[in-house]
């Protein structure tokens, strides 16, 4: 799956990069780059939401049964920006809380490089 992700024209452009994959357990990667930035130093919050909710899609599909289907999207996100990063990568750490049916329960937290919190995503998702 994380191949699949990494084949989206917007991600492949961003360069996310998934560090882990286990059942219900993904991390991610986004190297900084100016061109992510607000002013060359921060983080757009675009981007902080986009690499959450990227992250928190992984991790829906990380233990899911293909045969139930792969039609999927974000039914809902909620985020809460915490901090500002200064020029660090971006780390993003996701698990599922709860696999209904077709409905993905998951928790992201997105940190710098040094470890300190950034944002936390709270995140539907939906594999039909």
């Amino acid at each position: 799956m994380p191949g699949i992700f990494g084949q989206t024209p917007f991600l492949a452009w961003l360069g996310l990069e998934v560090l882990r994959y286990e059942h219900d357990d993904v991390t991610t990667r986004l190297a900084f780059r100016h061109e992510l930035s607000n002013d060359g130093v921060t983080y757009h919050g675009g981007v902080v939401g986009a690499v959450i909710d990227t992250t928190g899609g992984l991790v829906a599909f990380s233990n899911h049964d293909f045969e139930r289907g792969v039609r999927a999207s974000t039914v809902s996100l909620a985020l809460q920006y915490v901090a500002t990063s200064a020029g660090s990568d971006l780390h993003c750490h996701a698990t599922t809380i709860k696999r209904g049916r077709e409905l993905i329960f998951t928790e992201i937290t997105a940190s710098d490089s040094a470890g300190k919190v950034l944002a936390h995503g709270i995140q539907t998702y939906r594999i039909a």
